[in-house]
């Protein structure tokens, strides 16, 4: 882990707390359907690879998964055409697809990342929105990430500058959350913490979080997803000490993420998923709870 630890350290963590986690929140809420509806074809409605013409970027919904050939053909539309409405649908399309792990390796090797990565410079902002969401997809696999850190000091220029609660705004927030569940890109949002409390302090329940956050700590949640939930909870607990003495006293207001966190509830879910099935969540609670 790079760079210096302490104040910066520990408000890098609450970037992860009271209002980036919204955005994990809303991650397990599945796709919106208006985003799919907008995608590209399957490969049996559009008739197999041979048959994949660019305008069927124009027709309505998918099932299935793109294979390699055709997102690349997808990547290459992305890169040559102008028209707005086809930029969008692909970078949906793009997105839906990213949300496979397969996929995310195949759209790296194929040097799809700057493609969709430029699109965030787009003047039309709901293009910029679609092209954070593709990338914050992407940014589930973590050697996406070392090519998607670069991008990172645009996209909190894009959250901070622009308006807030706006699509933009959360889709950012959304990108640097994936970015910053582990140690590794933390130190590199140092500078927008000012920023990110503003945003935080003044933004609508879209960028907040309630007490329905808890229920992502239930043994039958989805096991990548308690994966992310632990880290976080590692992550904070980790950011408020220094070499194991408290680094702030904390006081929590009540209704945030620390409040949430450190409260009996939380700590009784968390003791609970001691007994999970699956070893690996297993394994993260044991190194979690002697920090409750």
């Amino acid at each position: 882990m790079g760079g210096p630890r302490g104040a910066g350290w520990v408000a890098a963590g609450l970037l992860l707390g009271a209002g980036a986690c919204y955005c994990i929140y809303r991650l397990t809420r599945g796709r919106r359907r208006g985003d799919r509806e907008l995608g590209i074809r399957s490969s049996k409605s559009a008739g197999g690879t041979a048959g994949f013409p660019a305008e069927d970027l124009t027709d309505g919904s998918y099932d299935d998964v793109l294979n390699a050939e055709q997102l690349q053909k997808l990547l290459y539309l992305l890169e040559s055409t102008e028209d707005p409405v086809i930029i969008e649908r692909a970078l949906i399309t793009l997105g839906n697809n990213a949300a496979f792990s397969v996929n995310q390796a195949i759209i790296r090797e194929l040097g799809g990342i700057p493609t969709v990565a430029n699109k965030i410079n787009h003047s039309n902002q709901s293009i910029k929105e679609k092209a954070l969401n593709a990338l914050n997809n992407l940014s589930v696999n973590v050697e996406n990430q070392i090519k998607i850190k670069i991008y990172i000091s645009q996209v909190c220029e894009d959250v901070f500058s622009g308006p807030l609660n706006s699509a933009v705004q959360l889709a950012g927030l959304r990108l640097l959350t994936n970015m910053t569940v582990t140690n590794d890109h933390q130190h590199m949002l140092h500078s927008y913490i000012t920023d990110l409390f503003q945003v935080l302090l003044t933004g609508n329940g879209n960028t907040k979080v309630d007490s329905s956050f808890l229920s992502l700590y239930d043994s039958h949640v989805a096991k990548e997803i308690l994966l992310r939930v632990l880290t976080l909870f590692q992550n904070i607990k980790n950011c408020l000490k220094i070499e194991g003495h408290l680094a702030v006293q904390p006081t929590f207001t009540e209704g945030s993420l620390f409040f949430l966190l450190h409260g009996e509830e939380c700590a009784q879910k968390i003791r609970a998923l001691a007994d999970h099935h699956d070893a690996e969540v297993k394994e993260k609670v044991v190194t979690i709870i002697p920090k409750i």
